[in-house]
């Protein structure tokens, strides 16, 4: 199934917890169907190093919507006169 959200794109929550909540991809595991959303579903963890942490954990890609997609656009080179010769 080829997916409509990419990485570096901004979604809107539109269930759960943290519905109406928007962010950008942070990143996406393709054969879950899952992603991960800057500032929604924030996890505690802990480890002996850090201490207290808190994540974004996954969250289900039928539980957003897209907003924007990231811009791809790559500016064309311009031909110079040396090019010509």
């Amino acid at each position: 199934m080829k997916l409509k959200i990419a990485k570096g794109d901004t979604v809107e929550v539109i269930s759960g917890k943290d519905k109406g909540r928007k962010g950008a991809v942070l990143s996406l595991d393709k054969n879950r169907l899952k992603l991960k959303v800057q500032g929604v579903f924030m996890q505690t963890k802990f480890s002996r190093e850090d201490g207290m942490k808190t994540l974004e954990g996954f969250i289900d890609y039928s539980n957003v919507k897209l907003l924007e997609k990231k811009s791809k656009k790559v500016p064309k080179a311009k031909k110079s006169s040396a090019a010509k010769a």
